[in-house]
């Protein structure tokens, strides 16, 4: 817990949590990125394991829309540590970390098709698991299960002749 203390110091408004050894902290967007650029630079969170989304839609004691998580792994001393970060309708964004890992790129733009979360400064914030003419994110809670009838307009793709 010393590293939470350390980065309680540095940066306001963190609150953290701990269970079976897996460390959590609750950063504010606006200071998302230097908390995550301290973590790499200065103690050692040299691989970003993955970017996930939580729709928090209808949950009863949810006061944020979204939950961003990234999940960091050191190396070298195998220490795990979860950041989550809330963002809400109509536009949730949040900082891209692309420039401190490059593996963020296709978590960010994954997170952007299905939940509709935008990354500031992202390099090339395209679809990636849907084509660009889907209007919706379907991953989010409010998006119905038989969808909203978009596939009339994606473009027929056949094989080429043998």
């Amino acid at each position: 817990m010393q590293l939470v203390q350390q980065l309680q110091t540095a940066f306001a408004g963190l609150t953290a949590s701990e269970f079976r050894g897996q460390t959590r902290i609750v950063a504010p967007v606006e200071s998302l990125f230097d908390i995550l650029k301290t973590l790499k630079e200065k103690h050692g969170f040299d691989l970003l394991v993955d970017i996930t989304c939580v729709d928090y839609l209808d949950y009863p004691d949810a006061k944020d829309r979204f939950g961003l998580v990234y999940l960091l792994a050191n190396t070298e001393t195998a220490e795990r540590i979860a950041i989550r970060c809330f963002v809400n309708d109509p536009e949730p964004t949040v900082p891209s970390v692309v420039a401190l890992w490059a593996g963020a790129n296709w978590p960010e733009r994954e997170a952007w098709d299905m939940f509709g979360i935008r990354f500031d400064g992202h390099p090339d914030p395209r679809r990636i698991l849907l084509p660009e003419q889907f209007t919706a994110h379907p991953l989010r809670k409010d998006y119905p299960l038989q969808g909203l009838g978009e596939r009339h307009n994606f473009p027929v793709i056949t094989r080429a002749e043998g």
